[in-house]
């Protein structure tokens, strides 16, 4: 007698309500199975929107695009599904005229995806989420190491430079003219 998994899809998780036995949680989607995840602590939020902030006012001081805050949901897969929750993204003006239904998943990789590292990450589901954020179509991928004070840019997947925080980071061709001293990025420490 075989047995079979449902895998869930983009759509389903859509609906799913966030949160179990009283306490909400965050949620991927990895090839149809559901990835809970605990909630972030304090200096992950707040590298979260710090990012977020000033490539806000980048962004919409240059008209380039927009920037989507903590936990949007990107359908990066089809078949099975894959959503992955970006920490912060930005997609440039001509591909957000491409999307149909904002309140649903935005469905392609963003053209910049950050990830700012929790204690609980491991190496293989960082590795895991570059290659998908590239294979759907991502420009550039930045990894924020807080315990390291460390911004790792992914202009491919295997194209990768380390930024100490006594150095700059710059958006590349995705965000052209954009630096950020990441010693203001980094001003809080890890207590």
């Amino acid at each position: 007698m075989s047995t079979t998994t449902h895998l869930m899809t983009a759509d389903e998780l859509l609906v799913m309500p966030h949160y179990e036995n009283g306490n909400d949680f965050r949620c991927e989607l990895i090839r149809g199975e559901l990835k809970k995840m605990p909630p972030t602590g304090g200096v992950h939020g707040i590298l979260c929107a710090k990012l977020a902030s000033v490539l806000t006012s980048f962004a919409e001081a240059n008209n380039l695009g927009a920037v989507f805050g903590a936990e949007t949901g990107f359908l990066v897969e089809r078949s099975p599904d894959t959503v992955l929750g970006v920490d912060v993204a930005f997609v440039k003006s001509k591909r957000l005229r491409e999307i149909e239904d904002l309140v649903k998943f935005v469905p392609f990789a963003p053209d910049l995806a950050v990830e700012v590292l929790s204690p609980g990450n491991t190496v293989d589901e960082i590795d895991e989420k570059i290659a998908l954020y590239f294979a759907a179509g991502a420009r550039t991928v930045w990894i924020v190491n807080p315990k390291r004070r460390t911004v790792a840019v992914y202009r491919s997947p295997v194209e990768l430079q380390i930024l100490g925080e006594d150095e700059t980071l710059d958006g590349g061709d995705v965000l052209p003219n954009f630096r950020l001293e990441l010693s203001k990025l980094f001003i809080i420490g890890n207590r």
